[in-house]
């Protein structure tokens, strides 16, 4: 009876987490224009309205350039980063990781607007390029948390070995130490891209006249009523950012497995 009220009460969890996406996802294939609730037959017709609309596949390109971009820039300083954190003496590495915590504790909006004074402040016009900007500095945080515990776990012995080998620092660093914070970096990165595939507030105060993203686009449309091509549009962003999930978990329990088979050989 015991096990059946935990099964119960975390399957009224999930239905409670995935039920609104689950109606999401089936009225983006209902026969009506309008997302009233009721149910008119099943059509495809949206996602092709999705594809064939210029104004979603411009936002569609902006987000993903920016997110792209920004995730490949947050992931490479945010290495670097990690490096000169862990080189720091204790107290200073406390100092700068609160620092950088900031920005993941921090409310949203504070931050947004905080960047957006920032840019009028120093003459700078808004446009895609301060979204990049905001979604990099928002995003490098979460890059920093991923790799930082890879390289406390790496520790210094297989750097100062290659160094001992010939190798110069660059090379030792490329050919041992990436690769053992690797799993590390791809969660960052994947994080970041997530993050900023599915952000509104930060790309809303810093973008420029004419500028949208998928996010900022269906909240300008939601406005004059929730059309069916917008849950298709919210379908597919859904897709792109379960599949990304999922790549992520894969990553994650294979290279847990190749650590248990190195553990094997070498015990």
């Amino acid at each position: 009876m015991k096990k059946l009220g935990k099964k119960l009460y975390i399957g009224l969890i999930f239905l409670f987490l995935y039920l609104p996406i689950l109606t999401l996802v089936i009225m983006s294939f209902n026969n009506s224009e309008r997302t009233t609730g009721i149910w008119r037959g099943f059509t495809l017709r949206w996602f092709r309205e999705v594809f064939n609309s210029q104004q979603i596949m411009e936002a569609a390109a902006n987000t993903l350039l920016i997110a792209l971009a920004s995730a490949v820039i947050a992931t490479a300083v945010g290495v670097v980063a990690a490096v000169g954190i862990l080189a720091l003496s204790r107290r200073q590495r406390i100092l700068i990781l609160q620092m950088t915590n900031i920005p993941m504790v921090n409310a949203e909006i504070v931050t947004a607007i905080s960047l957006m004074l920032a840019f009028a402040m120093f003459g700078i016009s808004l446009g895609l390029g301060t979204v990049l900007f905001s979604h990099i500095c928002f995003c490098l945080p979460y890059v920093i948390l991923n790799v930082l515990p890879k390289l406390r776990q790496t520790g210094s012995v297989a750097y100062e070995a290659a160094r001992d080998l010939g190798a110069g620092s660059v090379k030792a660093f490329f050919s041992v130490v990436l690769p053992d914070i690797m799993p590390g970096v791809t969660t960052g990165f994947l994080m970041s891209f997530t993050m900023s595939v599915d952000d509104f507030v930060i790309t809303f105060f810093t973008r420029g006249a004419g500028v949208n993203t998928l996010s900022t686009l269906i909240y300008s449309q939601q406005k004059i009523g929730i059309r069916s091509s917008l849950c298709a549009l919210s379908t597919l962003i859904f897709m792109l950012v379960l599949i990304i999930l999922l790549v992520r978990l894969f990553l994650s329990g294979r290279s847990a497995n190749n650590k248990q088979i190195k553990g094997g050989i070498g015990g």
